[in-house]
C-alpha cells in the first residue's frame, strides 16, 4: 500500500517528460525534414554518397555515445538514488576519465585503421579523395565533442530534466537547418563546408548541455575527483555494454561498408536515405525511452521489481506500436513519400527505406530489455550471448554478397537474426534479472504483435486498390491509425490504461 503513491507520482512525470519530448521531437522532425532535403540537394547524390560512407568509417563508433551515456547515466541514477553527493561527484570525475580514454583509443584507431581504409579499400571518385579526408577527420572531431560531452548530458536525463533536453535539441536542430542553407549557398566545395560546419554545431549545442549541468547540479560543478577502483568497474561496465552495442555497429555501418565495396557510392546514398528516416522514425521510440529508462533504474536498484518489470512490458509495446503505426504509410508508399519529401532519390531507397524500418523494429521492440540488464548489473552472460548472436548477421551478409546476392539481402540477413536475438535477450533477461517470461509475453509482446498484425492485414490491400498518388498516402494513414487504434484498445490496453486515458479525456 505505502508504495502506490510513489508509482503514481512516477507514472505522472513519465507521462510528463514523454509530453516535453515529444514536443522537442515534432520540431525537431519538421526542420529536420526541410534541413535533409536542402542538405541533399545541396551535395548531389556522389558528394551525399561519399559523406555516408566515409563518415560511416567514424560513424562506426557513434553507438559508443549510447552505449556509455548508458552505463554513466545508470552510475548517476543509482547515485542520485543513494542521495550521496560525494559519490556523485566521484561519480562524474570518473566518467570523464572514461570518456577521455574512449576518445584517445578512437583517434587512435581512425586516423590509422580509417585513413588506410580509405586510402586503400574504399569505392570513392578519385577527384572527391580529398573533401572524403576532411570528412573522416571532421566526423572524427564530431565524434570526440560528443562522447565528452556524455556526462552532463547523462546527469540532465538521470535528473529527468527533459524541458532542457529538449530544448538544447531543438537549437540544435535550428542551427543544422541554417548550416544546410549556408551549404546550399556556399561557392566552396559544399561537402568540406558541410564537414566544418557541422563541427561548429557540435561545439555550440554539446557546450549548452555541459552549461546547463553546470548551473543546475552539484555533482557537475566539481572538485572531480576519480577513483581508481570505479574506472575499472564503469569500464567493465561499458565495455560489455560496447560489446553489444559493437555488433549492432558491425551490422549497420559495417554492412553499409560492404555496400560500398560491392555496389559503390550509389548505394550508399540510397541507404543513407533510408538512413535519415530511420533517424526521424528513431526520435518518436527514443523519447519515451529518454522519459522511461531512468524510473525503470530507480525503480529496479530501490526493489521495487514488480514495477520495474510492468515498465518493461509497457516500454516493449509502446514502442512497438509507435513505431509500427510509422511504418505503415512506408509499406504502402514509400516512393512517393521519398518523393514527396526529397524530390528525386536513388531507386533503391524507397525498398530499402521499407527493410529498414522493419528492422528497426525488430531491433528496438525489446529495448527495454537492455535497460533491465543494466540496471541489475549483471549484464556479462546477456551481452556475450546476445553479441554472439547478433554479430552473425555481417558474415552472413558479405557470404551473400560474394556469391551475387543484391544489396537489400543485407537487411534479411539483419531482420532473421535480430529475430533470434530479441528470444535469447528475453531468456536470458529471465535467468540475470528475474523477468517473467509469461508476464512479459503476456504484457509486454502479444498487446503489440496482436494490433500491429491486424493493421497490416487491412491496409495489405490498399496498393491493389488505388493507385500511387498523395491522396493514397492519406487513406493508408488513416485506415491504418484507425485499425491501430481501435485493436490497441480491444487487445493491447490494460483496464488501468483505458481508465487513464477515459480521464484525460474527460479533464478535456
Amino acid at each position: 500500500m505505502p508504495e502506490k503513491p510513489v508509482i503514481s507520482e512516477s507514472s505522472r512525470r513519465i507521462a510528463r517528460n514523454t509530453v516535453l519530448l515529444y514536443f522537442r521531437m515534432g520540431v525537431m522532425m519538421v526542420i529536420g525534414l526541410f534541413t535533409y532535403r536542402i542538405i541533399l540537394r545541396a551535395l548531389g547524390v556522389t558528394d551525399y554518397g561519399v559523406y555516408s560512407a566515409v563518415g560511416g568509417v567514424v560513424t562506426l563508433f557513434m553507438l559508443v555515445m549510447n552505449t556509455v551515456a548508458g552505463a554513466i547515466s545508470r552510475y548517476i541514477t543509482v547515485g542520485l538514488g543513494k542521495g550521496d553527493m560525494g559519490r556523485l561527484k566521484t561519480i562524474f570525475g570518473t566518467s570523464l576519465v572514461v570518456m577521455g580514454a574512449f576518445c584517445l583509443v578512437i583517434a587512435l584507431l581512425t586516423e590509422t585503421i580509417g585513413l588506410w581504409y580509405l586510402n586503400h579499400k574504399m569505392v570513392i571518385p578519385p577527384e572527391r579523395m580529398g573533401a572524403a579526408a576532411v570528412v573522416l577527420h571532421t566526423s572524427l572531431l564530431v565524434l570526440v565533442i560528443n562522447l565528452m560531452s556524455i556526462p552532463f548530458t547523462a546527469d540532465i536525463n538521470a535528473h529527468e530534466h527533459m524541458g532542457a533536453y529538449a530544448w538544447i535539441s531543438i537549437l540544435e536542430a535550428v542551427l543544422k537547418l541554417a548550416v544546410a542553407a549556408a551549404v546550399w549557398f556556399s561557392s566552396a566545395d559544399k561537402l568540406v563546408v558541410y564537414a566544418w560546419m557541422l563541427v561548429a554545431v557540435a561545439l555550440l549545442s554539446r557546450g549548452a548541455y555541459a552549461a546547463y549541468s553546470l548551473r543546475k547540479f552539484p555533482e557537475a560543478r566539481g572538485p572531480w575527483k576519480a577513483e581508481k577502483a570505479l574506472i575499472k568497474e564503469m569500464g567493465a561496465f561499458a565495455g560489455w555494454n560496447f560489446m553489444g552495442s559493437g555488433a549492432y555497429m558491425l551490422n549497420t555501418q559495417g554492412i553499409n561498408q560492404l555496400m560500398n565495396l560491392f555496389f559503390g557510392v550509389g548505394m550508399n546514398a540510397a541507404r543513407g536515405v533510408a538512413d535519415k528516416v530511420e533517424q526521424v522514425v528513431r526520435q518518436f521510440a527514443t523519447n519515451i525511452a529518454l522519459a522511461l529508462n531512468p524510473a525503470l533504474t530507480k525503480a529496479y536498484v530501490s526493489d521495487n521489481k514488480e514495477y520495474a518489470f510492468e515498465l518493461v512490458c509497457k516500454g516493449s509495446k509502446y514502442y512497438f506500436w509507435i513505431l509500427w503505426v510509422l511504418w505503415v504509410p512506408f509499406f504502402t508508399d514509400a516512393d512517393t513519400l521519398l518523393r514527396l519529401w526529397l524530390g528525386e532519390v536513388p531507386p533503391e531507397a524507397a525498398f530499402f527505406t521499407k527493410l529498414t524500418l522493419l528492422c528497426f523494429v525488430v531491433d528496438f521492440t525489446p529495448a527495454t530489455l537492455n535497460v533491465l540488464v543494466q540496471a541489475c548489473g549483471r549484464i556479462r552472460r546477456y551481452y556475450i550471448w546476445t553479441s554472439l548472436v547478433a554479430v552473425l548477421a555481417f558474415p552472413i551478409t558479405y557470404a551473400a554478397y560474394k556469391l551475387g546476392a543484391p544489396a537489400w539481402m543485407g537487411y534479411v540477413a539483419f531482420f532473421g537474426v535480430y529475430l533470434i536475438k530479441a528470444y535469447v535477450m528475453i531468456r536470458v533477461a529471465n535467468k540475470e534479472a528475474g523477468l517473467p517470461i509469461k508476464k512479459y509475453w503476456k504484457e509486454g509482446l502479444w498487446p503489440a504483435l496482436c494490433p500491429g498484425l491486424m493493421t497490416l492485414l487491412v491496409i495489405s490491400g490498399i496498393p491493389q486498390l488505388f493507385p500511387p498518388q498523395w491522396w493514397r498516402i492519406l487513406i493508408s494513414i488513416a485506415l491504418g491509425v484507425a485499425t491501430m487504434a481501435v485493436t490497441v484498445w480491444r487487445y493491447g490496453m490494460t483496464e488501468g490504461e483505458k481508465a487513464f486515458v477515459l480521464s484525460k479525456l474527460k479533464r478535456r
